[in-house]
């Protein structure tokens, strides 16, 4: 590769000979590519892809997709329904990718391409139209699998390993970017397993091959013509590629496939618990040797952890002889148990390993909220006259529940805990409010005021420097360290 060679020879003769060495190592390295051209794969790859065409009856107002619906299309790389010029009450044509995976006819694409739609067609390579019918999508990763029917059989490609491949690797993206038909990008991986709070399952491959609006749904190819990943959203302050793309991987999309197929759903393991990561903090103050597993914050009930008697407090760090080496591991860990099976889930209560016998449910196929967000409390600015039974524990004033407080708080009935009426300027970067509730200190519940009191104070003499306090704020439960120190 002469045009690299030059510069190094050059450069020799200014710098050492051992580091002109190591120069033309690393220049030859950067040097080399895979192929001379893509266009062979994607010759045999494109008849596979398809363009998808939607069409939706748009909203009364064109502006009245609900708040957030703007920036979920752009966030996607959809067109915009909702944006101004669009016909009032007429319908609206959206564009986006898939692909074949089946002779048969079954089209793989992201469910947000197809959301709300009343007719799809998918558009061949040659131009041809297929009407599709829509065999089964699932929200939680964004997936759906289309049906066509055609004369004979239809090309498609197959998944490959996604888990295999690595940061560096060349990716092939083809779609359908700004309606203009098939389009080819290249690019490589940039990074691998991206958590960014699109889902419970976030597993991302992140890419700067270029993506752009309407190549939602469509594939991700490796240089073996394997799709490891299909293009999901882009992030994006223009609507245009900038060279972050995010592709759901193929081993976390085809099982999701495959049981669109068989049973129009997505089947997963549900154990039945809300979680929230486990920090240094928290594992210090629960004696755990590293920051690890997943934190019980509440148990559903009538749930497969209720049932086994899963408490909120225990830290899951085995689930069916798999590692939890965080939060974001388990809903995945979970989501693969079939239902119905009974598996050892290993946990840490009260300083010590603990192993518990739990029969999977399976998760209803409407989505709830796993994670530890948290609504906005009811904003009440009450400075009451002091509550009989009320103590200061940590710069909180507390009190027991009474009818009272119930009402002046609006608190359900069944609302169980410590209420906090006062927090002090020195406990105030705890993350407590007023009117939020204190329900256990670790995995003790408490009911009175005293026995809180009590607790820090046992906490104090064994030189722990903070109370570790499950904390309900509007119904949501996360537990919360209150430091109060030693002295």
């Amino acid at each position: 590769m002469t045009i690299m060679t030059s510069p190094i020879e050059a450069l020799g003769r200014v710098v050492p000979a051992g580091l002109a060495v190591l120069l033309l190592v690393v220049a030859g390295a950067q040097a080399r590519t895979p192929t001379e051209s893509f266009a062979d794969l994607v010759e045999q790859l494109t008849p596979a892809v398809v363009n998808i065409s939607t069409t939706q009856e748009a909203p009364a107002n064109p502006h009245g997709g609900g708040e957030g619906a703007d920036e979920f299309f752009d966030y996607f790389g959809l067109p915009n329904p909702h944006d101004e010029g669009a016909p009032n009450g007429q319908p609206v044509t959206s564009l986006g990718s898939g692909f074949i995976v089946d002779a048969s006819g079954l089209v793989v694409t992201n469910n947000h391409v197809i959301k709300g739609a009343s007719a799809i067609m998918v558009i061949l390579e040659d131009e041809t139209q297929l009407v599709a019918e829509l065999l089964g999508r699932d929200t939680r990763t964004d997936l759906a699998l289309l049906k066509v029917e055609a004369d004979g059989p239809l090309p498609f490609v197959q998944f490959g390993d996604s888990d295999g491949a690595r940061v560096g690797d060349w990716v092939i993206a083809i779609g359908n970017p700004f309606g203009l038909g098939n389009t080819v990008t290249a690019g490589i991986v940039s990074a691998r397993g991206r958590d960014i709070n699109a889902g419970p399952y976030d597993d991302f491959i992140q890419t700067d091959a270029p993506i752009n609006r309407g190549n939602s749904g469509g594939p991700m190819f490796n240089m073996d013509g394997k799709v490891i990943g299909i293009n999901t959203l882009i992030f994006s302050p223009s609507g245009g590629s900038v060279g972050i793309g995010f592709a759901t991987p193929a081993s976390l999309a085809s099982p999701i496939i495959e049981q669109l197929a068989s049973h129009g759903h997505a089947r997963r393991g549900w154990l039945g618990v809300r979680i929230q990561t486990v920090s240094a903090e928290i594992a210090e103050n629960l004696g755990l040797a590293e920051a690890a597993g997943a934190l019980v914050a509440s148990v559903t009930e009538g749930g497969p952890a209720a049932t086994a008697e899963i408490l909120p407090g225990d830290v899951i760090l085995r689930f069916d002889g798999i590692d939890v080496p965080t939060r974001r591991d388990l809903p995945r860990i979970v989501a693969d148990t079939p239902a119905g099976k009974e598996v050892a889930v290993e946990v840490w209560r009260d300083g010590e390993q603990v192993t518990i016998a739990v029969t999977i449910g399976e998760l209803a196929d409407e989505p709830t909220a796993l994670a530890a967000a948290e609504p906005p409390p009811e904003t009440t600015d009450v400075t009451p006259a002091e509550t009989p039974g009320q103590v200061t524990v940590a710069g909180l004033v507390v009190a027991a529940l009474t009818p009272e407080l119930r009402t002046r708080f609006s608190l359900a009935d069944d609302a169980a805990g410590l209420i906090v009426l006062e927090v002090d300027e020195g406990a105030a970067h705890s993350g407590f409010e007023v009117g939020d509730l204190i329900v256990a200190v670790g995995s003790r519940e408490v009911d009175n005021p005293e026995a809180l009191a009590q607790a820090v104070e046992t906490l104090r003499e064994n030189g722990i420097d903070a109370a570790f306090l499950l904390r309900d704020r509007a119904g949501s439960r996360r537990f919360v360290p209150l430091e109060f120190g030693t002295g």
